[in-house]
């Protein structure tokens, strides 16, 4: 059910999502947009349409501060066939011969992913959003082009067996996952297969994290159709800023400063390379890095801006 906001200087903020399956990002962007009555709204971190769990959504000024949050790390669970390796690394593709993976021991995977934790260099799957000369990478293998895409450094923080199942001469390894931005999920499939010897593929996943938000504090699409005033769910962008950054409370000159673009002093206690300034009112007015002895501001957030937090009732 959209909602109006007449009245109302463009209120903004997070919207956490629970993608279904099924669904692309745009998908879930463009519906979000009708129950907002809004044009301005992205997602920071796509995830493939099979993927289910944590999208960010960014409302208004809120898409702003997508940028920052892509770079977040994220947290997976999925499951890794081993048994034959696929044309997009995962379920959605056209699987190739089939080999017997049940004689594979839990020793000899847990060997392989000593391989794949840390840092490490990962080549991304052919069909991933990367861009190649202005096109996806996965549009060009749709167009028939061969696309070979070239390795580069990724982190892998965590990756653990959490369950093993026999199914025939398929064998499916339940994972868990924390990983740096960029890191693909099936291409760590892939990659296990490979080394095994057996191939690989991903069957599910499920992204349980990005950065400070979880699944926990999701909302499914359903439910905000249902609601009269979906804004309730919506994150104002100074509960967001202080979840991802320090923050320093500006005083009201300040704050009138900081708006009219002119450089205030960087706080001394603060020694992190971005911060988020908060105004006498309490809403996001800046982020901000430091420049000298002052601050140098990444963006500035108008005053006047009504917070989703307000809309509440």
């Amino acid at each position: 059910m959209a909602t109006s906001a007449e009245g109302i200087k463009a209120p903004a903020g997070f919207l956490l999502v629970d993608k279904p399956a099924g669904m692309t990002s745009h998908d879930v962007v463009a519906r979000a947009r009708r129950i907002f009555g809004t044009r301005k709204i992205g997602h920071a971190g796509t995830l493939d349409p099979m993927a289910t769990g944590v999208l960010v959504l960014g409302v208004n000024a809120g898409t702003r501060l997508l940028g920052h949050l892509s770079l977040a790390d994220k947290s997976y669970v999925g499951t890794i066939r081993l048994g034959a390796a696929s044309s997009t690394d995962d379920r959605e593709g056209e699987l190739g011969l089939v080999s017997d993976s049940s004689y594979v021991s839990p020793e000899a995977i847990e060997e392989v992913l000593v391989s794949l934790r840390g840092e490490i260099m990962q080549r991304p799957s052919s069909v991933s959003a990367i861009k190649v000369n202005g096109q996806r990478a996965y549009a060009r293998v749709r167009d028939g082009q061969l696309v070979e895409l070239p390795e580069r450094k990724v982190s892998v923080y965590e990756l653990d067996v959490v369950g093993i199942t026999s199914a025939g001469e398929f064998m499916d390894i339940d994972i868990c996952t924390k990983v740096s931005s960029g890191t693909y999920i099936r291409a760590i499939a892939r990659d296990l297969g490979e080394s095994l010897g057996v191939g690989g593929h991903l069957t599910s996943l499920r992204r349980t994290a990005i950065g400070p938000f979880n699944e926990a504090t999701c909302h499914n699409l359903e439910g905000l159709e249902a609601l009269s005033n979906p804004w309730v769910d919506v994150l104002p962008l100074a509960e967001i800023a202080e979840m991802i950054w320090q923050v320093f409370t500006l005083t009201a000159e300040e704050s009138m400063a900081v708006r009219m673009g002119q450089r205030i002093s960087w706080p001394e206690a603060f020694s992190q390379p971005v911060i988020a300034l908060i105004d006498s009112e309490g809403e996001l007015a800046a982020l901000s890095e430091r420049r000298d002895s002052s601050c140098s501001y990444i963006a500035v957030f108008p005053g006047g801006v009504r917070s989703p937090s307000n809309l509440r009732s």
